[in-house]
């Protein structure tokens, strides 16, 4: 099951989003609120209007997904047990198919196959993601302390 929500176009419904992260922000930073009212259109008080009961993580998530839909970017969401494509794992990645094939015949990322196409499991290229964003930093840190060792003024 994944979900995707195209970019919202329209400015006005860009800025309720943005007004709906806010609140939700808000609300999660200053009462730990774990509620939501769900008011009817025309509707002009809170009466009978159904409360939504959700953890502080969920929250978090729609206030996230709300501050990217607001900046007018897509959004998909999934579960993480998800199998993907090698390509829709590729577009996560941002790389090429045929590279994230190599990636898979190398044993870099597990994956199985469904007939003669490969699948992955979402959380395996989340991991995979992860793993080189580490990677990344501490080569980065690396370097950062080899400058400072050589006194380049970094």
């Amino acid at each position: 099951m994944s979900n995707v929500i195209d970019r919202l176009e329209n400015k006005e419904d860009q800025e309720l989003a943005k007004a709906a992260q806010r609140c939700l922000v808000s609300a999660l930073d200053h009462s730990r609120a774990v509620r939501i009212a769900v008011l009817e259109e025309g509707a002009q008080d809170l009466g009978d209007a159904p409360l939504l009961r959700l953890p502080p993580n969920v929250l978090r998530l729609f206030a996230d997904v709300l501050g990217t839909l607001a900046q007018g970017k897509a959004v998909m969401v999934m579960p993480k047990e998800h199998d993907v494509t090698t390509q829709e794992a590729a577009m996560y990645l941002n790389m090429s198919r045929p590279y994230m094939v190599r990636l898979l015949e190398a044993g870099k990322i597990p994956h199985h196959k469904v007939g003669t196409h490969r699948r992955l499991r979402f959380e395996d290229v989340v991991q995979y993601k992860d793993e080189r964003k580490q990677r990344s930093q501490q080569a980065l840190q690396a370097l950062a302390d080899q400058a400072q060792e050589l006194e380049l003024g970094y």
